[in-house]
């Protein structure tokens, strides 16, 4: 069986991040209704060391991005930070979204096995990480964008957004998984 690469990176990539923008939607609209300030929960964090919610969400968009192009050797794109909002945050994942939609299927064949290098932050002690693609997607991209993501939803259900768990899979259980189809 080969690994097509574009499916599991850029598939999964979008998935999660369109769950994202659905989720901070929903969000939206309940603070609205509940008459809560957004900025508000855009500052909530789960722990005081831990990214507020406008930065996990910044987080997820910025390394589903700079991942994918990583994993086909190109230079990664930046996006600035926007201002703090709801609709901004929204906005950003848009851009993501057609940022990863624009990667071409063909510029991921045969790079499983090329080298991807990471730099690491200097918060995070600097340096650097190589790995193999496919491994770099399976052990380093997809679960920081997964934990970015599930670190959004927790802030949000923390702070009594009424989401869950069918929100953040973006689909109805039991269902076909097609938001739209049901």
């Amino acid at each position: 069986m080969s690994t097509d690469l574009h499916t599991l990176a850029i598939r999964q990539l979008k998935r999660v991040l369109s769950n994202l923008q659905e989720i901070l939607r929903l969000a939206a609209a309940d603070l609205e209704a509940r008459g809560i300030d957004e900025t508000v929960l855009l500052a909530s964090r789960l722990y005081p060391d831990m990214f507020d919610l406008q930065q996990q969400v910044q987080a997820a968009t910025d390394i589903a991005r700079r991942g994918a192009a990583r994993l086909i050797g190109e230079e990664p794109s930046s996006l600035p930070d926007n201002a703090p909002s709801f609709e901004g945050l929204i906005a950003r994942i848009d851009t993501t979204l057609a940022q990863l939609e624009a990667f071409p299927a063909e510029a991921f064949i045969g790079k499983e096995q090329s080298s991807v290098v990471m730099p690491i932050p200097k918060s995070f002690g600097g340096g650097k990480l190589t790995f193999h693609a496919l491994e770099f997607l399976t052990d380093f991209l997809l679960p920081n964008v997964y934990f970015h993501t599930t670190t959004a939803y927790a802030i949000l259900r923390h702070n009594g957004v009424n989401i869950g768990k069918r929100d953040f899979l973006g689909m109805e259980l039991g269902g076909s998984g097609d938001r739209d189809a049901n």
